[in-house]
């Protein structure tokens, strides 16, 4: 058995970085390896026998305590010595980073590397690429900062200003991808479309690892029972899970649900929820659920003809069509990013052109009349493809091939 380190800048289910993180710990447990945990100590935090190694809490906004938050991207504010001690007190097999930058440091890969640990990351964004995470630039795709980075202060990409901006621009000249490459032994990349951006961006081939995400165990175990998701057991409606800001195409999706008869459900909240429920409160077939809890998206999921993922930008490796599909139920999604190597088209699921409101209307009109695969096919498939047990065999032999050097 190995021991593991996890590194994450949050331990509680803040958002599917940490989600992942906390039930990749989980499934590493309860395989008996010792893991460990490095993070910043945060009021929501999960309790955790690891945090008194936990780097301070730093905040980029509010009052005082700015200068410490600026020293933390660049490895400063106390992440040093705190690591330092629990590379010492734990003496891992394996680092594994997740999602790290601002509130905790790359400096953790250097540190590690240092020691001759072999030190693994799972990319959640596209931050190595981007220094604004998003590859967006006026609320359209951009990658002008693939291959240098002065774009970003330029554009003032950062939430429109130029202290962000040059902050960002900063952090990236400072964390270079020659530097990064150098220390990190393997990059794990969600999608095939996440690795082939980071060869574009230059980062070589052979520390490139495609790994899709996985569904715990136990999720699969908490699904409703697939017996009434077959033909004729289904609501004549659609659903959309996710955030509602610009970015996921939204706004796309509800100017063509408006002016078509179906029932459309639409779970979650974001910055555009309140106008856009003012803006379309007089569309009776868009029903808002706001946030809603994992078990009633799983209950949603089940009860619906397919589930829409309109993104217009370059989503990862989204955890909302996963559980679709292991819900049973088909995806209308974006040919955008890493949603296409999710879906057979006509079998699991049909694309769509990014920000087309004809073919969207066209393809949402085809499913309502058509049935794609039996859902009970496409949920079996879809647990074994996303599974955990998949996962952790993949992830034990890039764990064992570093190891062995």
């Amino acid at each position: 058995m190995k021991r593991i380190l996890l590194a994450n800048k949050f331990f509680y289910p803040r958002g599917g970085d940490c989600v992942h993180t906390l039930n990749f710990m989980r499934l590493l447990q309860g395989k008996g390896h010792e893991v460990a945990v490095f993070s910043m100590d945060y009021p929501d935090n999960l309790p955790s026998e690891w945090q008194r190694y936990f780097a301070g809490e730093v905040r980029f906004s509010g009052g005082g305590g700015k200068l410490k938050a600026l020293e933390r991207i660049f490895g400063g504010s106390g992440v040093r010595a705190k690591f330092a001690s629990l590379l010492d007190d734990f003496r891992p097999d394996v680092v594994h980073l997740q999602n790290i930058h601002s509130y905790l440091s790359p400096v953790l890969a250097r540190m590690a590397a240092e020691r001759g640990i072999p030190v693994f990351w799972t990319l959640h964004d596209y931050k190595l690429l981007c220094p604004a995470y998003s590859c967006l630039c006026g609320g359209k795709v951009c990658e002008r900062c693939f291959h240098g980075k002065m774009p970003v202060l330029t554009s003032r990409c950062m939430k429109g200003s130029l202290a962000a901006s040059l902050l960002a621009w900063l952090e990236a000249e400072y964390w270079s991808r020659k530097k990064l490459e150098r220390w990190v032994t393997a990059f794990v990349c969600p999608s095939a479309f996440m690795a082939s951006k980071m060869r574009q961006g230059g980062f070589p081939e052979e520390k490139l690892k495609v790994l899709c995400n996985f569904i715990p165990a136990e999720y699969a175990e908490s699904l409703p029972d697939a017996a009434g998701c077959g033909s004729g057991g289904r609501e004549e409606a659609y659903c959309y899970v996710g955030r509602l800001s610009a970015e996921k195409g939204v706004e796309t999706l509800l100017k063509v649900a408006s002016g078509l008869p179906y029932k459309l459900y639409v779970a979650g909240d974001g910055p555009l929820l309140s106008r856009l429920r003012e803006e379309y409160a007089s569309a009776p077939q868009i029903v808002w659920l706001g946030r809603i809890s994992a078990g009633e998206v799983r209950l949603l999921l089940g009860r619906v003809r397919f589930s829409v993922l309109p993104s217009e930008c370059y989503d990862n490796n989204p955890l909302s069509a996963i559980e679709s599909f292991c819900s049973g139920t088909p995806l209308l999604g974006a040919r955008i990013g890493g949603i296409p190597e999710l879906i057979e088209e006509g079998v699991t699921g049909m694309t769509f052109e990014a920000g087309n409101q004809k073919e969207l209307k066209e393809k949402i009109i085809y499913l309502f009349a058509h049935r794609l695969e039996n859902s009970n096919r496409i949920r079996e498939s879809a647990l074994e493809r996303f599974s955990q047990e998949a996962y952790y065999r993949k992830m034990m032999t890039l764990y064992d091939a570093a190891l062995r050097g």
